[in-house]
């Protein structure tokens, strides 16, 4: 068996060195700017999502404060500003919803439809989603344009409450085009969605108004 001098031993280490030890290195630095890249990332999402959180607080605070113009105008304002510089957050979708709300208040019924189109379209959260959805089918329903609304529920939607909001909705705008026998099944169905139908008394109420008229 040959035994290896310490000088043959240490030239081995040196010609693996030269071999390996330059893509050994690469490989460790990609792999810690992937390490502190995904921190990095992460510190920066969540400085956003609390950035977003505090203006759009401001916004809920200006809608509180009071009714006047002034406020409804300063939270349309912060609104825009928290979609234009958080887009990425779910406070985005949030201050869309608050936008289409202001807008319906003054009667702008086309700015609440894109805002509310943008939210339905474009948001991550099936839940803002379908809200978005239902709001705009009662826009759409304000201006006249109850078929069109009655198109955006033609897919399925999950979970009770949402059901039922969505088929006394539909309900609301069946009544609007004169079709009363199928705006009672819509009723009938968002009773059956709830599992308490005494939740929502209106609903049987508007059925005991169908009733009287039939």
């Amino acid at each position: 068996m040959a035994y290896e001098t310490e000088e043959e031993q240490v030239e081995k280490l040196k010609d693996m060195w030269r071999r390996h030890g330059a893509p050994l290195l690469t490989g460790v630095a990609i792999a810690l700017a992937g390490v502190f890249g995904w921190q990095a990332w992460n510190n920066y999402q969540d400085t956003q999502a609390r950035n977003a959180s505090t203006l759009y607080q401001s916004m809920l605070e200006s809608v509180l404060a009071s009714d006047s113009e002034a406020s409804r105008a300063r939270a349309a304002e912060l609104a825009a500003q928290v979609r234009e510089e958080y887009g990425s957050t779910r406070y985005a979708d949030y201050a869309a919803l608050m936008q289409a709300r202001l807008a319906v208040e003054a009667k702008d019924f086309p700015v609440a439809e894109q805002s509310l189109r943008e939210v339905m379209e474009g948001s991550k959260n099936a839940t803002l989603q379908e809200v978005a959805r239902q709001r705009l089918a009662r826009v759409l329903g304000e201006e006249q344009r109850a078929e069109e609304a009655l198109e955006l529920f033609s897919t399925p939607v999950t979970g009770a409450e949402l059901r039922a909001t969505r088929e006394e909705i539909r309900g609301d705008l069946l009544l609007t085009l004169d079709r009363g026998d199928e705006a009672r099944e819509a009723y009938k169905a968002a009773q059956e969605a709830l599992e308490d139908a005494s939740a929502r008394p209106q609903l049987q109420l508007k059925l005991d108004d169908l009733a009287e008229e039939a």
